[in-house]
Parts: structure tokens; C-alpha cells; sequence
């Protein structure tokens, strides 16, 4: 079955961790063999090849690059300059791999279409269609720099990422939107960008709800009735993004999929994190819905951790082929699986592009 994946930081992972996306990935793992600067060195779970293991033809994929102000103790860049650099040294990434033939990047529904059509084929190895989406605003130095990120083909921004940001404050943060945040909403709408509200604290959150009146989706946020943590959306957050028309992508990190998580000492065996809480949380805001049309899939996969992270049923990212027979188990209907695995999304953008 063909899947959409709403959220993977692949150029971070190309540029930060120095992985090799064309290798597989169990070259990758090889090559990290007592690497210990990062926890998850070893177990990374997503290369380019797996992804058309897993038919997984289309993504969203990022843009990151948190400022942090002296008070913030969060790692980042200190200044929004560095933050814009980065940002820009990533897209570089992805149009090297559009040069190879790894990579494509789709930005509007005509070019959608064609991309769907070329999968729907079978033959020579297709490229991975990525929409551009910027994960936290604060390298956006100023206002007019968000044109400058749409004319590179930037299609959806969350304000926030941790923290207190520029624009929105974040996971484990407190605080509002404020004047810029206002500011940068109104121009998000202006140039029809796609707002992500994942990561929004509560308070951020609501404040962009009363003054946002554009496309809004949640790219990889689960269900705080499920695990209770401000990271997740609580159902009223969750009703009102259905409200909007939003789509929700499914997270497959564990501290968000069970809980009582501890970083460093838990595992997913020990845990038993597996696709199966995926799809209760599919579940969750399928019955709040009263139907499949609000949910999706948004891995977030290599999002700064691996297997030691994650369900203990993934190796690689191709293991999200085994969801479909999990919702069939749970009662769902092929339509409804579809509309889960990719077709939500894809009607969202068709509805936002025209």
C-alpha cells in the first residue's frame, strides 16, 4: 500500500548525524558502529532505499534549526542567522539529491498528481517525492524571509519546536503567540502555507486558533488521553483541529506512545511499544471524529532517535506495511485504511493547493 509519511527530518539526519541516506540502512548502522555522540548512533531506522521497501513514496520532510536565547538551556544555534544558515545548508541537501535522481520536490497539485501517477507504476527505482515543511520558525530572521523560504518551495511551518520560541512557545514551555507571533500567522495565510500545529504548547496553541483562519494540520502529534503529556493534544485540541478540516499524523516515538517512558532506561521491549499503540491512537481520533478523514501517519522516524526509541516491531521505516493489517484486525475497511495510510493527506493538499 502506498504511504504518505507527514514528518521526517531526513536533511538533519543527512547533515547533523552524517548519515548517507542512499546507503541502506543497515550500512548506515555498520558505519556507526562505536559512534557514542548521540544516543541513538546504530539504530537508525530510515534511508531512502527502505522507504521504497516500504512504498513509502511521499513524505513531508524538514527544515530544523532551533535559535536559543542565552536563557534557553536547550541546544541550538545562538543567533537566527546561524539558525537561517542551517536551514539553508538542508535544503541544499535535498536539491543534491534531486540532482541524483533520489529525490523530488512537489509544491503544487499539479505536480502531486504526477508524482502519485509515477507510483502507481511499475520499473525503475522512482524518486521520494518531500514536501518542504520548517519544524520551529525561529530562523525565519524576519517576516520577509518566510517569501524567501516559500519562493525555495517551503510548504508548511510549525512556530514551535521545545521551548520558548521567536514566534510561539513549545513542548515543556509556557507562553503565547505575542505580537510576532500574529504577525508571522498573518503571512503564513497571505502566502496559503500549511500551519503545522504540532509542538505548540497549550496556551500558544489556543492564541493561534482564535486569530488563524487558514489550512492547519498536526504533522506528528498523538492523543493525550492516551499518554499525559503537554507534547500530546488533549481532545479538545484535537476536536478543534477536526473542526478545521486538519489531518493528525501518528508518531512513532515511545515516551509519546506509552506511558511512564524513561529516556535512557526504558525499551520498547521492555515497554512493549509496538505499532499497536499506533493505531490506538488512530483509533482515538477516529472516534472522535465519528469517522477515518482526520488522521494519518507522521513517523518522525530518526527524529533524533532509533530503534532504542521506538516500537519494537519497526527495524526500518518499510515496517509501516505491517499498520494496514493492524487496522483491518481493529475493524477498519480498505477505504478506511487508504484514507489512514495516505489519502487524507493527500486531499488535504489537494483542498489547500487547489
Amino acid at each position: 500500500m502506498f504511504i504518505l509519511d507527514a514528518h521526517l527530518d531526513l536533511a538533519m539526519n543527512a547533515l547533523e548525524w552524517n548519515r548517507d541516506l542512499t546507503w541502506s540502512v543497515s550500512d548506515i548502522r555498520e558505519s556507526e558502529k562505536g559512534m557514542i555522540d548521540k544516543p541513538d548512533r546504530g539504530n537508525n531506522t530510515v534511508s531512502l532505499n527502505a522507504m521504497r521497501q516500504g512504498n513509502i513514496g511521499l513524505c513531508v520532510a524538514t527544515q530544523i534549526a532551533r535559535y536559543v536565547k542565552k536563557e534557553n538551556s536547550l541546544p541550538g544555534w545562538h543567533s537566527p542567522h546561524q539558525a537561517w544558515a542551517q536551514t539553508q545548508g538542508q535544503l541544499a541537501w535535498y536539491h543534491a539529491m534531486e540532482e541524483i535522481g533520489e529525490m523530488v520536490q512537489i509544491t503544487n497539485t499539479e505536480e502531486l498528481n504526477q508524482h502519485l501517477e509515477l507510483w502507481e507504476t511499475s520499473g525503475a527505482k522512482k524518486p521520494i517525492g518531500y514536501i518542504l515543511s520548517l519544524e520551529g520558525a525561529d530562523s525565519i530572521i524576519s517576516i520577509d524571509y518566510l517569501q524567501k523560504s516559500y519562493e525555495q518551495g517551503l510548504r508548511a511551518i510549525g512556530p514551535a519546536h521545545y521551548g520558548p520560541g521567536t514566534y510561539a512557545h513549545g513542548t515543556d514551555a509556557v507562553g503565547g503567540i505575542g505580537h510576532k507571533g500574529k504577525e508571522l500567522l498573518k503571512e503564513i495565510e497571505r502566502l496559503g502555507l500549511i500551519l503545522d500545529a504540532t509542538h505548540l504548547c497549550d496556551q500558544s496553541f489556543w492564541e493561534t486558533m482564535k486569530v488563524y483562519e487558514g489550512p492547519v494540520w498536526a504533522s506528528h502529534n498523538n492523543c493525550r488521553a492516551l499518554v499525559d503529556h503537554n507534547r500530546q493534544f488533549s481532545d479538545e485540541q484535537l476536536n478543534e483541529l477536526i473542526s478545521r478540516n486538519a489531518v493528525i499524523g501518528m508518531a512513532l516515538d515511545a515516551w509519546m506512545m506509552v506511558p511512564k517512558w524513561i529516556r535512557g532506561e526504558s525499551t520498547p521491549q521492555g515497554m512493549n511499544v509496538s505499532l499497536q499503540q499506533m493505531v490506538d491512537n488512530i483509533d482515538h481520533i477516529c472516534q472522535l471524529s465519528g469517522n477515518t478523514n482526520h488522521v494519518g501517519i507522521g513517523t518522525d522516524l530518526d527524529g533524533g532517535f532509533g530503534k532504542e526509541q521506538g516500537p519494537a516491531d519497526v527495524d526500518t521505516i518499510a515496517d509501516l506495511q505491517k499498520v494496514p493489517l493492524l487496522l483491518k484486525k481493529k475493524g477498519y475497511t480498505q477505504n478506511d485504511i487508504l484514507d489512514i495510510m495516505h489519502m487524507n493527506f493527500i486531499r488535504f493538499l489537494r483542498r489547500t493547493w487547489g
